[in-house]
């Protein structure tokens, strides 16, 4: 059968034994099938098929038709946020813990891979947020998160002060330990954690999750998902104040600061199986129960 995609990039967390064994098997699985194949630089050292073709993350989003990410949902949200700025299909290998964002299994494999290589796939469009810090109205730092930005305080259990703005109008003001600002792809995440809703994927919205308030009557809000949300910081905070994006890049905020969240212009194209399911994926990571009959 014709092949759907022609170069393929191998992405997956270096140094990690399943998933170097899972992109030498990817590797050797793709050559045989004349498929050209890409592999991330920082991996391609650790895995023991050699004789490939060895690219940064960026080139692949370049040159590659697809990329396949070995690793968990931590590892494919740090891919993301490079491979959204390329138009690049993406699917994850889950050698993590619970895999809300890589749906193929390493033990069941090669199957729905053939099947997603010919076309027997569907795709959605996951979108990303930009978060932008503003200092006596000057840019300091910026980047931007799939799954979320929290607003918190460089100590643990340090309670902190702030303004929230929703397109300029203001909402409410906070003492807490932060706040937690969601897409739908991060519901399931760490705003899930702090009691947030789960937003499907399809949805154009964004949460706002307090962490730890100091007041009973504060409540997660879901917002349209073109807002801009601006939380300004009170002159009274300590100076140890942080923005952290997915977990992975932490922006440092000091007293008075502006803090900019608002949808970016990219998006990541996520691949699945003809047999995925949004709601059967909730039902077997969160433990829901199945049918009754």
């Amino acid at each position: 059968m014709k092949a759907h995609y022609q170069t393929i990039g191998l992405i997956g967390k270096p140094n990690h034994q399943g998933a170097n064994s899972t992109i030498d098997a990817l590797a050797n699985y793709l050559i045989k099938h004349n498929y050209q194949v890409l592999v991330e630089c920082s991996v391609a050292k650790t895995i023991k098929t050699k004789a490939l073709k060895i690219k940064s993350l960026t080139e692949i989003g370049e040159l590659a038709d697809l990329a396949i990410v070995v690793g968990g949902d931590g590892y494919m949200l740090g891919a993301a946020r490079v491979l959204s700025c390329y138009n690049i299909g993406v699917i994850g290998v889950n050698r993590g813990n619970l895999g809300f964002l890589t749906d193929l299994s390493p033990q069941d494999l090669l199957e729905p891979l053939e099947e997603i290589l010919t076309g027997k796939s569907h795709s959605e469009q996951r979108f990303l947020i930009e978060t932008s810090v503003y200092r006596h109205g000057k840019l300091k730092s910026s980047n931007s998160a799939m799954n979320e930005a929290v607003l918190h305080a460089g100590k643990v259990a340090n309670m902190i002060e702030f303004e929230v703005y929703i397109d300029g109008a203001f909402m409410f003001s906070q003492r807490s330990d932060g706040l937690i600002i969601s897409t739908p792809t991060g519901s399931t995440a760490y705003s899930m954690s702090a009691g947030g809703p789960i937003l499907t994927p399809n949805l154009n919205a964004l949460s706002l999750v307090p962490m730890f308030p100091h007041t009973l009557s504060s409540r997660p809000i879901v917002v349209d998902g073109t807002s801009e949300i601006k939380l300004v910081l009170a002159n009274e905070n300590y100076e140890n104040l942080q923005v952290s994006c997915d977990g992975h890049v932490i922006l440092s905020v000091m007293p008075g600061d502006e803090v900019i969240i608002k949808k970016s212009t990219n998006t990541l194209r996520l691949i699945h199986p003809l047999s995925h399911d949004y709601f059967n994926v909730l039902r077997n990571k969160l433990g829901w129960g199945n049918k009754l009959y």
